[in-house]
């Protein structure tokens, strides 16, 4: 006979159980390796200066601050330009007084010039006549041969100094960043190549049942499709762990303990589905006699099990599609976002739509629901408290409220109906 404990008392033993995770090993993965989403162990730190090197801020001239000072709308200076500067490898040659430089966004600003002066500020641009005939401005090959300037600059205008975003030395991504793409282009212009992260969890999910068929297979007289598994692999990685083995295993108990011991040699962290209930075929019961199995006060996912196999933690779930999927959420989700070094996901308080729920005396119930979406209101109206509505039935093999439901409704065990606008507790999927 199972033990009968309470969500929270399982909640703990689970979280004991699994303390040894939060202690994660560092691991390198160069930027291009699905680093996203993905926590950094040390900070990423500038080499050298960001820029590099003086650049330009727009496309313009670079010139002298000095020799247009005196540029005003109606009274524009003229300076011959001497050359064009692209952003492409190599150094410009340095600026003489009195000329000007074409330049374009990023390229290296001439030793000598103090500024660069914007396109649209400069009156008149006269262009050499290039293949293109007269109206060589527009072609790739035309050059300018003098510029009108309108108004006059101040030095350092435009410029991009050395150093001016990151100094060298400079910490610009914190240990602890759960990366993003602009944290990736930061490291990437630092010249970074690789990334120290937190190793992720690696988990072992491991389906039982002999009636389960893999997806695109064809199943036969009282076979079913295996949801579990694809189900909690993607839970897995989505709470930020690593799944380190799939399998799918018949009701064996030989089978089933060869291939949970293939799976604690490899695995951080052991995950079954079924075979954990009270009927006559319970393969996972029969195949780890070490593990304790218990009946859990919640409705759905009310068998459970935990304990290890071969030093590696198990814990062993239903395997009710739904029951599987509200097991992972409430007992495990949490402890593999926090050993990746992500935060969890906060319940919250919400409201009781427009139908009142029952549920069985001395059973917590997890009601799959979604979020009820009100119109906006006029900005000086006080925010609505958010508002819940129950998807579908009770049942824990229904996978379409599961999927159409967006958050679980939590109904306290002491409680046996709520009516509409009643507070209740939230679990965010």
């Amino acid at each position: 006979m199972s033990e009968r404990v309470d969500v929270e008392q399982h909640r703990a033993d689970v979280a004991e159980l699994l303390a040894g995770l939060a202690d994660r090993p560092v691991e390198e993965a160069a930027l291009d390796q699905g680093v996203l989403g993905r926590v950094l162990a040390r900070d990423v730190v500038a080499a050298g200066p960001l820029p590099r090197f003086r650049n330009s801020q727009m496309d313009g001239f670079a010139v002298r601050a000095a020799d247009v000072a005196a540029a005003a709308p109606g009274a524009p200076v003229t300076l011959p330009v001497v050359a064009d500067v692209a952003a492409a490898p190599g150094d410009p040659a340095p600026l003489a007084p009195g000329t000007a430089v074409r330049i374009m966004t990023g390229a290296p600003v001439p030793e000598g010039a103090d500024a660069v002066v914007p396109v649209e500020d400069t009156d008149h641009v006269t262009f050499n006549r290039g293949p293109a005939g007269p109206d060589a401005q527009a072609g790739p090959d035309a050059h300018a041969e003098q510029v009108a300037v309108a108004r006059g600059r101040a030095p350092g205008e435009f410029v991009r100094e050395p150093g001016s975003d990151v100094a060298a030395g400079t910490v610009v991504l914190p240990a602890g960043t759960v990366l993003a793409p602009h944290h990736v282009a930061a490291a990437a212009a630092c010249g970074v190549s690789r990334l120290a992260l937190v190793a992720p969890v690696s988990v072992a999910v491991v389906s039982t049942g002999s009636e389960l068929v893999g997806p695109g297979a064809e199943p036969g007289p009282g076979q079913i499709f295996d949801a579990n598994g694809p189900a909690l692999a993607a839970a897995v990685e989505a709470a930020g762990g690593r799944v380190g083995l799939r399998l799918s295993l018949p009701d064996d108990p030989a089978t089933v303990r060869a291939g949970l011991a293939r799976a604690a040699g490899g695995c951080d962290l052991v995950l079954t589905t079924g075979g954990v209930s009270q009927g006559a075929y319970e393969v996972v019961k029969d195949a780890l006699p070490e593990v304790v199995f218990r009946s859990v006060a919640m409705q759905p996912g009310g068998p459970q099990g935990l304990g290890r196999v071969d030093g590696a933690p198990v814990l062993t779930f239903p395997g009710n599609p739904v029951s599987a999927q509200v097991s992972f959420v409430v007992f495990l989700r949490d402890l593999l976002l926090q050993a990746g070094g992500l935060p969890p996901v906060e319940r919250v308080t919400a409201v009781l739509d427009d139908a009142a729920v029952s549920s069985p005396a001395g059973k917590r119930q997890l009601l799959r629901g979604r979020w009820v979406r009100d119109a906006g209101g006029p900005a000086s109206a006080p925010a609505p408290a958010p508002r819940v509505a129950v998807v579908g039935g009770p049942g824990s093999h229904l996978v379409a409220s599961m999927a159409a439901a967006d958050v679980l409704i939590d109904v306290p065990a002491a409680a046996t109906r709520l009516e509409p606008g009643a507070e209740v507790a939230v679990w965010p999927l």
